[in-house]
């Protein structure tokens, strides 16, 4: 009998474990917490603090008022994902980049615009109501921001206004979020249907590919990239154009355009980890945002939500109506009006969700239980930590 092999094997299985054990005890320390010093935001309406409010009207009421009882730029009755990430970081909410109105960008920005998409804006896109802001534009923004920064920060004569302007040196160490592409399948769903709208992908992956590389150019290294959600399951499709016999699925989401955003995120998983590749000085963490959002759906009512299906905001006059736009009743402008308790709800309108839906989605994605890799949010600079693993 060779006890040599047997040995070895015990030895290498017991540095297995001590690795381990390390490697855990280094993350869960304190230590080990990024200290970012900045965020900066791209992405559409599940994102949007403000942009769309300033440049085409303000966000009309009841939006806003749970946490900030009034308009706040946000399409949900409170707080976003990225409201809640930024609590988490101990940062400042994020400023919109074109709101004119004392801002603040020393702690990042948000590009973010509601109705922007990953392919650039069009006519076509412009017609059925998406915004012209898609993700092109916005880093076009992001690299304006950077260049008046350098230009007009050592210029700046008082501390209070040199306060307000991002650090040079932050935007390297900073924290970069992306949420985009569920303007882009909501738009092939509803004009060149499904299978279509698969076929189509590959190009809006190459799009998103190319928005990070421009980053990583502009000094970005540190990504963390949300996949997009079940589509299937907002109450604009599954509601308003109830899905055919057999394709809807046991919580009433329609089958079919969930497989597109299926098709969507395996795309984008195999882009990001080719991209890690390509940059191995940086961090890209991919985010499965879909499973959250629909483990939430399939256990609403066991977390205390009514029907997934139902949303809050809703037209007295026009239940069908979208929930965004007034309603003429008698010649007269109306708002929708909302639930009595929008915390019951996951969805705040028919495409949006409430404050309390998006609570219990960032935290269930900030603990890097649904990352690759699964690198909690507070940690995310820690390359060299995981990709020993």
């Amino acid at each position: 009998m060779n006890w040599r092999g047997p040995w070895k094997l015990k030895r290498w299985l017991l540095a297995m474990v001590i690795l381990n054990i390390l490697v855990v005890s280094l993350l869960s320390s304190p230590s080990s917490a990024c200290s970012f010093p900045a965020v900066y935001n791209f992405g559409d309406s599940n994102s949007d603090t403000g942009s769309s409010s300033a440049a085409f009207g303000r966000v009309p009421s009841p939006n806003g008022e749970t946490f900030f009882g009034r308009p706040s730029g946000r399409y949900s009755d409170g707080r976003l994902i990225i409201d809640f990430m930024a609590d988490k970081l101990g940062l400042p909410y994020l400023n919109s980049y074109l709101d004119a109105l004392q801002p603040n960008f020393r702690h990042g920005a948000n590009f973010a615009v509601a109705g922007s998409t990953i392919q650039p804006g069009n006519g076509e896109l412009f017609d059925a109501g998406f915004n012209p802001l898609s993700l092109d534009i916005q880093l076009l923004q992001f690299e304006q921001l950077k260049e008046r920064t350098n230009e007009f920060y050592n210029q700046a004569k008082s501390s209070q206004i040199k306060s307000t302007f991002p650090r040079m040196e932050d935007f390297s160490k900073a924290l970069y979020t992306l949420d985009s592409g569920q303007n882009d399948l909501h738009f092939w769903l509803t004009t060149i249907g499904e299978e279509q709208a698969k076929a189509s992908i590959p190009s809006i992956i190459n799009q998103f590919a190319m928005a990070i590389e421009k980053l990583y150019q502009e000094g970005a290294r540190t990504f963390w990239i949300h996949n997009t959600g079940p589509i299937g399951c907002l109450p604009f499709f599954s509601v308003e154009y109830p899905p055919q016999a057999g394709n809807a699925d046991q919580n009433g989401c329609i089958k079919s355009y969930n497989e597109v955003a299926q098709e969507f995120n395996k795309q984008l998983k195999d882009t990001v980890s080719l991209l890690r590749t390509q940059f191995d000085d940086a961090v890209l963490i991919y985010v499965d945002i879909y499973s959250a959002k629909y483990t939430l759906i399939s256990e609403a009512k066991k977390l205390g939500f009514v029907s997934p299906l139902e949303y809050c905001w809703i037209h007295t006059e026009d239940s069908h109506a979208y929930c965004l736009n007034k309603v003429i009743v008698n010649g007269t402008e109306v708002n929708g009006v909302s639930c009595e308790d929008p915390s019951k709800y996951i969805s705040w309108d028919n495409i949006h969700y409430t404050e309390a839906a998006n609570r219990w989605i960032a935290n269930r994605i900030m603990d890097g239980s649904l990352s690759d890799p699964p690198i909690p949010l507070t940690e995310a600079c820690q390359k060299l930590l995981f990709s020993s693993l």
